[in-house]
């Protein structure tokens, strides 16, 4: 704040009107600091809580008044003593104790868990002639083991024959793989791709747990496998992203991604742009920047009534103005976050924002519940949401009137976000299509922000765009039901072999259809019997 010279004064007056002038300029000053603290300790609570703080969102409603403590002492009221009568005295064989139960029943898919089983024979029959006893029942007792990695090397033997009639030498030929010229079969393949982007180990983890099993691979070797299995693939996520762009309903978020090198040390700031589709399709293309041309580049031209969802960032507010017929519709858990954020300044009133919003996700419950869809969905929806979201922006109104709010204030922030966001607040009222929130698209980006904290980055963009391919099928897979094992081990064999045109088949949604009832399995599985 700039300040005006005070001319010096010359009589009592202009001494008085001057130091008036300069307690007011005093006043404005200290104001204007104290906002200035307040935003920087507003900034660094965040960061606080960022770092060592919770995240979660969730309200715990405070218990009933009458709900005792945990560990409360209390004194039951003395039931009245019952009419006893005398019965003969008998036995009981004593029911099983609950861990012997448990002990016995099959917690496990034997399709997918190899089972060894071990002989224990009684110790009375031992020394005995097998004719001495008859065995009547078996009982089964499971323990789950764990060996120290799970890798099997299949060794292929292939007899050399001479037939004697024409003295020529044959062979089986070498079975095909998945990449010609490697040793990894197809299931290391999907192992390996599952344990770093479904599971977070990187590849240097998945490398030092090889050698610690007698493996002498290198990591680059990982890294090869990788590329070239993701390349294979790269046909279905570009079908599954056709698939994605012919949905009425989009839902769209970005979230970012080290990747490629900007300078000495530094790493190149990326984001992934991850678009849902109504059919429970999504794929996470990578751009170098947040910038509305990739919402653009990636959406394409879109037919007149599509809905696209997202949050309140303002690129696709922009996206939403240069596209002639789309309906943009928002989120409202990024309206409640705002309020969230402002619960330390204004705890009463944000409370009561909270209550109201909470009241519409209640409806949304009640209505998956009652498996409502297309127009009773919408008619609920009209009968008992709609008056709530408009008492809740009246109340909004009734807010902002209050002069004691500053602009500066994150209540006051709050208020204002959502106001000016009412008419795509709204959309979902109108369309039982349109979620209430993006939070289907948040969920599928969490095994990327997990992935960060062990991977750290990509090394190239490229690296991130092959991260993106893969992520795609894996959640989609996850979204439809499958899984995300069987579906690779199957398509990285059937990919080769598949008519171009019919790429598409190949997605999850499709191959659930196509293919699930008649899987390609690895060698590995004929060797154990598991088909």
């Amino acid at each position: 704040m700039e300040t005006a010279e005070i001319p010096v004064p010359k009589t009592y007056p202009e001494a008085l009107a001057a130091w008036q002038l300069q307690r007011a300029l005093n006043a404005a000053i200290r104001e204007e600091f104290e906002a200035k603290f307040q935003d920087l300790q507003r900034q660094l609570d965040w960061f606080r809580c960022q770092l060592f703080g919770q995240k979660s969102e969730r309200r715990v409603p405070p218990p009933p008044v009458g709900q005792l403590s945990l560990g409360e002492d209390f004194t039951a009221d003395p039931a009245p003593s019952a009419p006893v009568r005398s019965v003969a005295a008998h036995t009981r064989v004593a029911p099983k104790r609950p861990e012997e139960r448990a002990e016995s029943l099959p917690f496990f898919d034997e399709s997918k868990i190899p089972t060894e089983t071990i002989l224990l024979p009684a110790p009375e029959a031992e020394g005995l002639d097998p004719s001495a006893y008859e065995i009547i029942d078996t009982k089964i007792t499971y323990r789950l083991a764990q060996r120290p990695g799970s890798y099997v090397l299949l060794k292929y033997e292939r007899p050399v024959i001479k037939l004697r009639e024409t003295e020529t030498l044959h062979a089986a030929p070498a079975p095909v793989g998945v990449l010609e010229g490697s040793r990894a079969d197809v299931s290391l393949l999907a192992g390996v791709l599952l344990d770093k982007f479904l599971y977070h180990m990187p590849l240097y983890r998945q490398h030092q747990r090889m050698m610690a099993q007698g493996l002498r691979v290198s990591r680059s070797w990982l890294t090869e496998l990788v590329q070239r299995s993701i390349l294979l693939l790269s046909p279905i996520y570009q079908a599954q992203f056709e698939s994605i762009r012919q949905s009425r309903v989009l839902t769209m978020d970005e979230t970012p991604i080290k990747a490629g090198r900007s300078g000495k040390g530094k790493m190149h700031q990326g984001y992934f742009w991850p678009v849902l589709g109504e059919r429970q399709e999504i794929c996470f293309p990578y751009a170098e920047t947040r910038g509305t041309l990739h919402i653009r580049k990636f959406l394409g031209p879109l037919e007149p009534g599509t809905v696209l969802l997202s949050d309140g960032y303002a690129a696709y507010t922009r996206f939403h103005k240069e596209s002639e017929g789309l309906v943009h519709a928002q989120c409202w858990s990024h309206s409640r976050r705002e309020f969230v954020q402002a619960e330390a300044h204004e705890p009463e009133r944000v409370a009561e924002a909270l209550e109201q919003i909470r009241a519409f996700y209640r409806i949304e419950e009640e209505i998956r519940e009652q498996g409502l869809t297309a127009e009773a969905k919408r008619e609920y929806r009209y009968r008992h949401t709609r008056p709530r979201v408009a008492q809740f922006f009246d109340w909004v109104d009734q807010q902002l009137l209050d002069r004691g709010l500053l602009p500066s204030n994150p209540f006051t922030k709050a208020l204002l976000y959502v106001r000016s966001r009412k008419g795509p607040l709204q959309v979902f009222l109108e369309d039982p299509d349109v979620p209430i929130d993006t939070n289907g698209v948040e969920r599928q980006i969490r095994p990327i922000a997990v992935g960060r904290r062990n991977w750290m980055f990509c090394w190239t963009e490229l690296g991130a765009e092959h991260l993106g391919i893969i992520q795609s099928l894996i959640s989609t897979c996850r979204l439809q039901g499958v899984d995300p094992y069987d579906y690779l081990v199957d398509v990285l064999q059937r990919v080769g072999t598949h008519p171009a045109k019919d790429v598409a088949q190949l997605t999850p949604r499709l191959w659930k259809e196509h293919f699930a009832e008649n899987l390609l399995r690895s060698d590995l599985y004929r060797i154990r019997g598991r088909h």
